[in-house]
């Protein structure tokens, strides 16, 4: 039956309205269990003792005192723990393999005790001694002799001729922007619970991609995947740092092997910061060039960052600049220095969120030597293409996000020069930058249960997906509930377990894609295998009302349930699809301190169908935030003696927090996308943080006369 006549009759509509959290009751009474939450009978806790230099080979552990400590079950080195098997699907290694120490705060042993107590005393009592390596720590003079990426995805791409265009051009802008190492500082640290039945693994662990940590953990003990479960119906929060399966998740397998027993371990706040991943830090060379219409005829987006000494990992940085506007000649490189660092990932809005701050303050500098307005500037070189492939675009909104932006910001107000606007001893100043992120729907699957009593029917949707606080619980009741048209009451959603049907992950911004789309499929399969079973139905085309209780009686069933393996559309691949956005900010600098602080800020995406705006609105809102810590506040800073964070807790770590935020209002654009995915679903999880540094930094540079151009932008920087 066509997708048409089975939504024929519905009474219940959800999807596109502010539905509350379904899991919000849960979370606030404390009911909602997290890893570490679950209760496990006889758990033993475990604590890492970490390395305390940057580079070499440990020569000598005394463990002695901490074997004899009270209530100590186990102690762990390189010298007693069992051998993993090689491969390189976990993040950062570091798994007590071998002497080898390749970054301060490398995982060198771990204790395992009755109590969380014993265990953090006893490994405080080993010592380890080095035999130490000059470490590679010092970004500022290795990235003098950085390379060429050696990694295909960062080769350099050339289209046109930029060097010719560049020297020809009228206009120029040669201008070099760094942002710093962050980290992603989620609320809930890693943490596990692991234990074993036989050769079967059970570990409970906060997974952005439940299937991926299930393989990651299968292929590490030498399993066949069926053989371990992953469980994570909560996180609280991940941002990119649980994308990935880290070394301290296969410490707690290994040591609950060890001992025999379930083991919880837990990261503190502070061995977060060398434990599982970063933000590199990026120097961004922008060269633009264009005629004195404002026309863009050359652009280069050259960065050159770090990766850790056992991995190549490098943020596609460019690929702003290789799509955002109508460009002829470009060239698009990277360069990369590795380092006795942590190995860098994926963080927010990865590659875009950095590289969309040098493109953008780029525009806004080459719009104002020309004397043009920066959204004029921008609307001149909108691309009816998209100009890194070629493909047509499935849907862009950029034109109709700037526009409603300025529309709501008051735009037509901002004085062009700098230093023009004043409220007592501050500069007022605004600024506008765009921001894109893929939009794309990964293979998923979904079972979807039917229950009857008498005319009552519940409906249970499962897959193996994951919710990291956005919301997957409440989009995917909402769908399940409008398509069998039912009260949102009689959905339940079980996710967050990799017994279920395989999902996608939540990571970049192709979760609520993947998911909705599945479940939507589901759930439309269940009404069409019913009515085919109905007895007045002469075939799958007969327009049989929805109603799934009618159906189920007249099929004389009390359960019933279908799955289906969603996949994106096949000519999803033949377009360009992206979320996109306009970010518009206004900062009040103190002329005498140089504090800022950014009083409004106005952030319109287009991001496809919108399945609940008041969960989409906090996703935008958070990365709004974000955004204006990245602009403002954060920044991890190494100490060039030893290789270590200095800034390891939040007294040294700044994050905005509530006095830090002005206003921040939301709106999205209609945008109807019958391409990207059957929904016509965008994610908007990652577009939320692109483009918000360089409004503020953009603004600031309106309110002040002065470009700041190395993040964060500290009053130190503008006095």
């Amino acid at each position: 039956m066509s997708e048409e006549k089975t939504v024929k009759n519905r009474k219940n509509k959800f999807i596109g309205e502010n539905v509350n959290r379904i899991d919000g009751i849960f979370k606030v009474t404390g009911t909602a269990r997290f890893a570490t939450d679950w209760p496990v009978a006889n758990v033993a806790y475990a604590v890492i003792a970490k390395a305390a230099t940057a580079a070499g080979t440990i020569s000598g552990i005394d463990s002695a005192a901490a074997e004899k400590a009270p209530g100590v079950i186990g102690v762990i080195t390189h010298k007693n723990a069992p051998k993993l098997t090689p491969a390189g699907n976990l993040s950062g290694g570091s798994v007590l393999q071998d002497a080898k120490i390749e970054f301060f705060g490398q995982h060198s042993a771990v204790v395992v005790a009755e109590t969380f107590e014993q265990a953090q005393a006893a490994a405080e009592m080993i010592k380890f001694t080095y035999a130490k390596a000059e470490a590679r720590v010092n970004f500022d003079e290795l990235i003098k002799t950085a390379q060429k990426s050696p990694s295909p995805a960062r080769a350099d791409v050339v289209r046109g001729d930029f060097e010719k265009a560049y020297s020809a051009a009228e206009h120029k802008l040669d201008a070099v922007y760094e942002t710093p190492i962050e980290h992603h500082q989620p609320m809930e640290p890693h943490s596990t619970i692991a234990m074993w039945e036989g050769d079967n693994l059970t570990i409970y662990n906060p997974s952005q991609v439940v299937m991926g940590m299930r393989g990651a953990m299968a292929t590490v003990f030498g399993l066949k995947p069926e053989q371990v479960r992953v469980i994570t119906p909560h996180i609280g929060g991940g941002f990119g740092a649980k994308g990935g399966a880290w070394g301290n998740t296969a410490l707690a397998a290994m040591a609950a092997k060890v001992v025999k027993r379930p083991v919880k371990l837990a990261l503190t706040r502070q061995q977060m910061v060398n434990s599982v991943g970063l933000r590199q830090k990026n120097v961004q060379r922008m060269r633009l060039g264009a005629d004195a219409t404002g026309k863009l005829a050359a652009i280069a987006h050259e960065t050159s960052t770090h990766t850790g000494t056992t991995s190549q990992f490098v943020e596609g940085c460019g690929d702003v600049s290789a799509m955002t506007y109508a460009v002829p000649n470009s060239l698009i490189s990277y360069k990369t220095t590795a380092m006795n660092v942590i190995s860098p990932t994926f963080v927010r809005g990865p590659g875009k969120a950095p590289g969309s701050f040098a493109l953008e303050c780029a525009i806004d500098e080459l719009a104002y030597s020309l004397k043009m307005d920066p959204i004029e500037f921008r609307l001149k070189n909108e691309p009816d293409k998209d100009p890194a492939n070629g493909r047509p675009w499935s849907s862009r909104s950029v034109v109709e996000c700037l526009r409603r932006g300025s529309e709501m910001f008051g735009w037509k107000n901002r004085k062009m020069e700098p230093r023009q606007v004043r409220n007592g001893e501050f500069l007022v100043g605004s600024g506008v930058a765009v921001g894109s992120y893929p939009a794309r729907q990964q293979g998923t699957s979904a079972i979807a249960k039917l229950t009857r009593k008498g005319t009552d029917v519940e409906a249970t949707v499962e897959l193996a997906a994951s919710d990291l606080g956005t919301g997957t619980h409440t989009i995917l009741a909402q769908i399940a509930a409008e398509t069998l048209d039912l009260p949102i009451s009689r959905i339940s959603v079980k996710i967050g377990d990799s017994s279920l049907p395989p999902a996608a992950g939540s990571v970049g911004s192709v979760g609520a894609a993947s998911f909705s789309n599945a479940v939507s499929e589901v759930c439309l399969q269940c009404i069409s295998e019913l009515q085919a079973r109905s007895p007045k139905s002469s075939g799958p085309s007969d327009p049989v009302p929805v109603n799934v209780a009618e159906l189920m009686s007249e099929a004389n069933l009390t359960e019933f349930q279908t799955r289906v393996d969603a996949r994106p559309p096949a000519q999803a691949g033949q377009y360009s699809s992206h979320s996109f956005n306009a970010n518009f900010a206004e900062v009040w600098v103190n002329e005498q301190t140089g504090m800022i602080r950014v009083n409004r800020m106005v952030a319109v995406t287009g991001a496809g169908r919108i399945l609940n705006p008041k969960t989409t609105r906090s996703q935008i809102l958070g990365g709004c935030i974000w955004g204006i810590g990245m602009a403002l506040h954060e920044e991890s800073i190494l100490d060039p003696r030893w290789g270590n964070f200095v800034t390891r807790t939040f007294a040294d770590y700044h994050i905005p927090v509530n006095l830090d935020i002005g206003t921040i209002d939301v709106a999205f654009v209609a945008e109807e996308d019958k391409i990207v995915n059957k929904l016509g679903v965008k994610g908007v999880g990652e577009v939320g943080i692109v483009g918000v540094a360089a409004a503020v930094a953009n603004a600031v540079f309106n309110a002040t006369g002065k470009r700041i151009r190395k993040l964060p932008i500290t009053p130190d920087k503008l006095m």
